[in-house]
């Protein structure tokens, strides 16, 4: 459930992966989907990052939150906890 990952609080696209244990070439399909349908929103790192590239920072939007909620009901329903 990738989109668990930025439950809490924005996440960027690596951590979400290792977090996931799945590969970036996975993940980071999932996340540009995710962002066109307006579950989830990205964001550019602002500031000083020297020695690496900027991160992509992920959050759930209210519509994203809503799709969450569904998702873990539906499993609850049919797995149990």
């Amino acid at each position: 459930m990738l989109l668990a990952s930025t439950a809490e609080a924005p996440a960027w696209g690596l951590s979400i992966s290792q977090g996931a244990e799945l590969g970036s070439g996975t993940v980071y399909p999932i996340l540009e989907r995710l962002v066109d349908h307006g579950w989830i929103t990205g964001r550019e790192e602002t500031g000083p990052h020297p020695g690496r590239p900027a991160r992509r920072y992920y959050e759930l939007t209210s519509a994203g939150r809503a799709q969450a909620a569904e998702a873990f009901n539906k499993r609850r329903s049919l797995f149990g906890k």
